[in-house]
Order: C-alpha cells, then sequence, then structure tokens
C-alpha cells in the first residue's frame, strides 16, 4: 500500500493522539502509581498533532475497513504553554459507512516518569463518506502504564478545541 499523508487532522484518529499538561508533569513526580494511591486524579492536557500517516485499503478510493493511520503528537501543559510529552498510536477503520464509521485506536502516552496505554473505539468519523470535521469527542480506557503511572486505570475524555489540537480530561482511577 502506498502512504498518504494528511496534511490536517482528516480523521478522529489523528485527534487520540494529543494528551499533555502541568498536571500530567505533577502527577508524574508522585513516588506512588495511580493504583496504590487508592484515589482519583483528574489531568487535563492538551495535545498538537505533528505526523499523520494514512495507509487506505483502496488508495484513492473510499475509506474501507482496514484502513489505517500512525500518528505522533506533542503534548502541552493544561495552558498549551510548556512541553510535557508525547503520544504515539494507530487507529484502524473498523465500520466504513457513509454517515458514521468507527475505528479501533491504541495509543501511547509518553509522560514524565513513565508512560500511560489508551485504547478504544472512536464513531462517528465519516460524514457522506468523507471524515468528520472537526472529529467527534470521544472517551477511551486508560488500560495500563509504567514508571509512575504502573497499574493505571481510567479513562481519557477527547474534545476537539481547534484545527490539529484536542483536550484530554485523564480520570486516573
Amino acid at each position: 500500500m502506498r502512504p498518504i499523508r494528511a496534511a490536517c487532522l482528516g480523521t478522529a484518529t489523528a485527534l487520540v493522539t494529543l494528551l499533555a499538561t502541568a498536571p500530567v508533569a505533577a502527577a508524574a513526580t508522585h513516588t506512588d502509581s495511580a493504583h496504590a494511591k487508592g484515589r482519583d486524579r483528574v489531568i487535563t492536557v492538551i495535545g498538537h498533532l505533528t505526523q499523520q500517516t494514512r495507509f487506505p485499503v483502496n488508495p484513492g478510493g473510499a475509506p474501507a475497513q482496514g484502513d489505517r493511520t500512525v500518528f505522533r503528537s506533542i503534548l502541552f501543559d493544561k495552558d498549551d504553554k510548556k512541553q510535557v510529552g508525547e503520544t504515539n498510536g494507530t487507529c484502524t477503520t473498523t465500520l466504513a459507512e457513509k454517515n458514521g464509521g468507527a475505528e479501533e485506536c491504541v495509543v501511547t502516552y509518553n509522560l514524565p516518569g513513565g508512560q500511560l496505554t489508551v485504547q478504544g473505539m472512536v464513531f462517528g468519523i465519516l460524514t457522506d463518506g468523507l471524515p468528520t470535521l472537526p472529529p467527534p469527542s470521544f472517551d477511551n480506557a486508560i488500560t495500563g502504564g509504567t514508571g509512575k503511572f504502573d497499574r493505571a486505570r481510567g479513562s481519557v475524555h477527547a474534545d476537539t478545541i481547534g484545527t490539529g489540537k484536542r483536550r484530554f480530561t485523564i480520570d486516573l482511577d
């Protein structure tokens, strides 16, 4: 398959990639894991899409099941001023409906002191057979972590706040 580079977000998949903020940096400095703390922590972060490559099943054709997007984002604090990490991930189209669609995404957030892994579905990615802009909001599950985020669980809620920019609300259980 021949890769096609996207100049803008293009699909909701790129938006999963965004995650970072000062609270992340602050949370990452704690010596206890999110699991061991026994209390909830909410972190708000901003991400900027820096790279996105699509690998379509039907190059030049309509979106199809099996299309894949690979992406990277730089992560900033909640005020969008200080860089605190990056995300890397992939999304695979599982349903290519003209008005709807769905993708399964797996993303790793590289943060000060460790990593968070996030996985889940993004729905409503297509309108009239084209990527929805701005992509819809979504919720995904935190499936684990390393370092300061060892055994992390919880969820991530994402909202579009600008072109190539998302706000993530991370709720660590």
